[in-house]
Formats: C-alpha cells, sequence, structure tokens
C-alpha cells in the first residue's frame, strides 16, 4: 500500500477542524478559552455564554527576523 505525502492544505484543513472542536468542547465545559483576533490585533477571552472580553493588545508588530535586525 503507497502512501501519499499530506499537503500543505490538508494540514490546514485538520488544524482548524482541531481548533474548532477545542473550542466547542471548552464551552461545552464552560470553560473560557483565549482567542486572537487578527483584524482589531487583540486578544480575547471567550467564554461560554459567547461574551468575548478583551484581555490584551498584540505586543509586538512585525516579523521575528525583521525585530531582531532592528536590534543588530
Amino acid at each position: 500500500m503507497e502512501s501519499k505525502p499530506i499537503t500543505d492544505d490538508m494540514v490546514v484543513k485538520r488544524v482548524n477542524a482541531a481548533v474548532k472542536i477545542a473550542l466547542e468542547k471548552n464551552k461545552a465545559m464552560d470553560i473560557p478559552s483565549i482567542v486572537y483576533d487578527r483584524q482589531t490585533q487583540k486578544i480575547y477571552e471567550l467564554r461560554s455564554d459567547g461574551s468575548r472580553v478583551p484581555i490584551a493588545d498584540r505586543a509586538w508588530k512585525g516579523r521575528y527576523s525583521e525585530r531582531t535586525k532592528e536590534k543588530a
């Protein structure tokens, strides 16, 4: 039996499905989840009742490689 390599698209779909399941599980167990909103660039606590409580802003701007070049 020949195995096919996993593509990047397949990995992304599996990760997204796993995250969705984890968020639903936390909601069912009444455990808050921490999520990042890319549009507002803020970190939120997502509670089981659906409310989003802002916790913090994004700490760093730019890519890691860009930040390390600025320090050097």
